[in-house]
């Protein structure tokens, strides 16, 4: 490639190569430093085209909710649930694992028991299938880390093998320096003996929370316990930063876009998705993951895209507050619309309901995706 190439119209990564010859912007991991931002990296400036990949097979994890009735857990509604989740990722020949225990089953209300039975009513219904736990830190000071937080829920999940771990960020975790977030990490994983994620999450979902630097990024993906990452953003596209990152420095470790409002980006870069969403619209997007690949490609799958982002731009909109976190409960109405669970009950401790007539928003905001999948044939998608 010549030294001038960025100056050709046609080269996909011109800017990438502008940057780093004409601005010293950084492109290797031993330039990084602890402090190091993206914008002071060429990742942090990586177009999404250039990460285009038709021919990729990667999963869909999806985050199960966890249905009640009358103020308790309705284990029918969920096996009816995974069930019909199954049934989508067969008919499109994707490969669906099921995320139990985040913050879609109310992790952060769950009591050891129920945390453990909601592993096993998985497992009578699924026995053999490898799934991903949420694992929070149980107890915790809000100022002090202690990674022995993580330990019971690591204990409980780890017992129900195959499966992966997913560790979700914690305000005493989440407000250390990178070097120490960096150690910590590193002590959680003494305890782990699955493969394990690590979540990242913009202050948009939680007010303490702040996305993983460059080099902690770099540093995490190189630990051989951590095989891959969530990362869920809304106002900066940290996803976009961590694939340019992983693929142009060939880091074994693959990040999974926990961006309900961008999914349509993982699917285009042959990247995981892990998310929330794939609950309220898992035949759309197992559709659209099938029609994006080479083989299948179908141009309609560019209006699917916008007919199902359009559903969750509802599902997760902003409160008053800046919360998407009533997204459970409008995930649930769906959910009941579809006649996949009995009611749209959440849990009875979780204070995330949305107010005003949120069965009729949902039906108003199902419209265009029922008429796109009605047109295209994609079944699981209709009212009883």
């Amino acid at each position: 490639m010549s030294e001038k190439c960025y100056f050709c119209k046609f080269c996909p990564n011109a800017l990438i190569h502008y940057l780093i010859e004409c601005t010293g912007m950084i492109d290797q991991a031993d330039q990084l430093r602890p402090n190091t931002s993206w914008p002071e990296t060429v990742w942090g400036h990586s177009r999404e085209e250039s990460l285009f990949d038709d021919t990729s097979k990667p999963r869909l994890c999806v985050a199960a909710l966890l249905p009640f009735r009358g103020g308790q857990p309705d284990w029918a509604s969920f096996e009816k649930m995974l069930r019909w989740m199954t049934a989508c990722g067969e008919h499109f020949g994707i490969d669906i694992t099921f995320v139990l225990n985040a913050d879609t089953g109310y992790v952060f209300h769950l009591s050891p028991q129920l945390y453990e039975e909601v592993i096993i009513r998985f497992r009578g219904l699924c026995p053999q299938a490898s799934f991903i736990c949420g694992v929070t830190a149980v107890g915790a000071s809000a100022t002090s880390f202690e990674a022995s937080t993580y330990h019971p829920h690591l204990e409980i999940a780890q017992a129900y093998q195959p499966c992966e771990v997913m560790i979700m960020t914690s305000q005493a975790l989440n407000t250390l320096g990178p070097e120490d977030r960096r150690d910590a990490y590193f002590k959680i994983a003494e305890c782990i003996d699955v493969p394990a994620l690590v979540h990242a999450l913009e202050p948009a979902f939680v007010p303490w929370a702040t996305p993983f630097e460059p080099w902690l990024l770099h540093q995490l993906a190189g630990h051989e316990k951590f095989v891959g990452g969530k990362i869920s953003t809304l106002d900066e596209p940290h996803f976009l930063y961590w694939a340019s990152m992983c693929r142009d420095l060939g880091l074994d470790f693959v990040p999974h876009s926990g961006d309900d409002f961008g999914i349509s980006s993982a699917i285009k870069m042959g990247l995981p998705l892990l998310i929330g969403a794939g609950v309220s619209a898992c035949p759309l997007i197992c559709a659209a993951k099938k029609y994006w690949r080479q083989e299948d490609f179908d141009t309609r799958v560019y209006k699917l895209f916008e007919a199902f982002q359009s559903l969750e731009d509802s599902v997760f909109r902003l409160d008053e507050t800046g919360s998407a976190a009533g997204y459970k409960h409008s995930t649930a109405e769906i959910l009941r619309m579809l006649g996949v669970i009995e009611t749209a009950d959440i849990h009875p401790d979780c204070s995330d309901r949305r107010a005003g007539d949120e069965a009729r928003r949902m039906q108003e905001a199902l419209f265009r995706p029922m008429r796109i999948a009605t047109r295209m044939n994609i079944p699981f998608y209709s009212y009883p």
